[in-house]
């Protein structure tokens, strides 16, 4: 829970340290560091294009949005994993397995 929480806080950097520090203790634990690290890996790429079309003025809406979605998947990771759930964001490019 706290790896899908700190992307909030931390970006990328909070669920690499708890994926660095728990990936060979607790299985469960690293499924879930890795399934938020390649979330907040897919958040960050979509805030770095909406920031460059935002010198366009295309993306100042692509921003809100993109922050909007990120914190109510963030919100229903931390619920089921709370519950002891495996959770799936429904799109995030999986670059860590």
């Amino acid at each position: 829970m706290i790896a899908h929480l700190l992307g909030l806080l931390a970006s990328w950097v909070g669920p690499l340290v708890i994926y660095l520090m728990k990936k060979d203790e607790a299985p469960y634990v690293r499924d879930q560091a890795a399934e938020a690290l390649n979330f907040q890996i897919t958040m960050f790429i979509g805030y770095l294009i909406s920031s460059i079309l935002m010198i366009v003025f295309v993306g100042i809406l692509l921003l809100p949005v993109v922050w909007i979605v990120s914190l109510i998947f963030h919100i229903q990771a931390a619920m089921a994993t709370n519950k002891g759930q495996m959770y799936r964001y429904p799109f995030a490019i999986r670059m860590i397995t």
